[in-house]
């Protein structure tokens, strides 16, 4: 009787686990805010969820908030804005956001003092994304050449649900 018991408890223990890592790796993970870069909408030492299945049934859509990997290491992951989608062209000029030419009107940024490289005009590829923190003046972004522009095969997710306040 107490064989039938242990064993009970090692499978449900056992099925607990696996539910956990499938959710953690399929469905939902937890990420922390560092750096300035996403003020005011998140803050450094805030923490979300992320959920990961929106993405595998659509596409990233303009003003989402997303997660993804630094293309020079694996294990960084950014939290940024999707300004721009696949097949636009990308120009900040005047402080302001052009997606092919028409200016953006964007309620998430300030004026942008320092366009980088999108002071010329960027064509976004079939799976490139143009993405910027809401702090234009403190973020690394699609403005900077060592992030650029943001491949579909780099994004894990989007930005969901808070569930930790800094104070």
């Amino acid at each position: 009787m107490q064989k039938k018991k242990l064993l009970k408890y090692l499978i449900f223990f056992t099925i607990i686990i696996f539910s956990a890592h499938l959710t953690k790796t399929y469905v939902v993970e937890r990420v922390d805010v560092h750096g300035d870069s996403m003020e005011p909408s998140l803050s450094d030492g805030e923490i979300y969820l992320m959920e990961k299945l929106s993405y595998r049934l659509h596409k990233p859509e303009r003003f989402d908030m997303i997660v993804f990997r630094y293309r020079y290491d694996d294990d960084s992951h950014y939290i940024k804005r999707v300004v721009g989608l696949p097949g636009e062209t990308v120009q900040i000029t005047d402080g302001r956001i052009y997606i092919d030419g028409k200016c953006l009107e964007d309620p998430y940024g300030d004026l942008i003092e320092k366009p980088k490289r999108a002071e010329n005009p960027i064509l976004l590829g079939n799976d490139e994304y143009f993405v910027l923190g809401d702090n234009r003046g403190f973020s690394s972004d699609s403005r900077d050449s060592d992030v650029g522009n943001v491949k579909m095969s780099q994004i894990l997710g989007k930005v969901w649900i808070k569930v930790w306040q800094k104070h």
